[in-house]
């Protein structure tokens, strides 16, 4: 009787999804830069959120106070203390986690510009936002975004960036492979007494 032999699986194409994190170890200069552009905007959101909490201005005073050439109130100080506590925690965290808050940050301070600079000239002011505010959202968002997409989004990545490597896994397989065999040494060269005197055959 013969032996029905069960047909081996295949493996899995190279192109199901590869996770970031995988790609970008932990001490990754990219890894890095993110953390640098989360902990600066952090610091400086905590020491505006701390400053305007010290001044004891009215939660929802839409006249607010100047605080480091910004209007605040208690509310914009307490929103700030928070975002600023959340990018501490993506500094902390670091990689990929690190670069999507960054981006998913730096829109939401640019989307706030946009719809405070529609609430300027209205009574409905809850954070008593002036011009130099909406000024500085659109910078910080610039900015939050420009640390989240750096090495991330773009058409011109190198070819070894953790990015490229997971958007192209069978290139990325294809030359890393090409350079192993290009790397592996040389089997020894035969002596010069075996080149001149070949073994004899039985």
């Amino acid at each position: 009787m013969a032996a029905h032999v069960l047909p081996h699986k295949r493996p899995r194409s190279q192109r199901s999804r590869i996770r970031f994190d995988e790609h970008l170890p932990v001490d990754h200069r990219l890894s890095r830069f993110y953390r640098v552009g989360a902990g600066l905007m952090g610091l400086f959101l905590i020491a505006f959120g701390i400053l305007g909490l010290i001044d004891k201005i009215g939660f929802f005073d839409t006249a607010g106070d100047t605080v480091i050439g910004l209007n605040t109130n208690g509310a914009l100080s307490v929103l700030s203390l928070c975002v600023g506590a959340l990018l501490l925690v993506g500094m902390a965290v670091g990689g990929n986690f690190a670069s999507t808050l960054n981006m998913v940050l730096g829109i939401a301070f640019i989307g706030s510009g946009f719809i405070n600079l529609a609430l300027l000239d209205t009574d409905f002011n809850p954070l008593a936002f002036q011009i130099q505010n909406v000024l500085f959202s659109f910078v910080v968002g610039v900015l939050l975004m420009f640390f989240g997409m750096y090495g991330r989004v773009s058409s011109t990545l190198p070819h070894d960036n953790p990015y490229w490597k997971a958007r192209h896994p069978e290139q990325a397989a294809a030359t890393q492979q090409h350079t192993r065999h290009h790397e592996e040494p040389a089997g020894p060269a035969p002596s010069h007494d075996a080149r001149r005197n070949p073994p004899e055959s039985a």
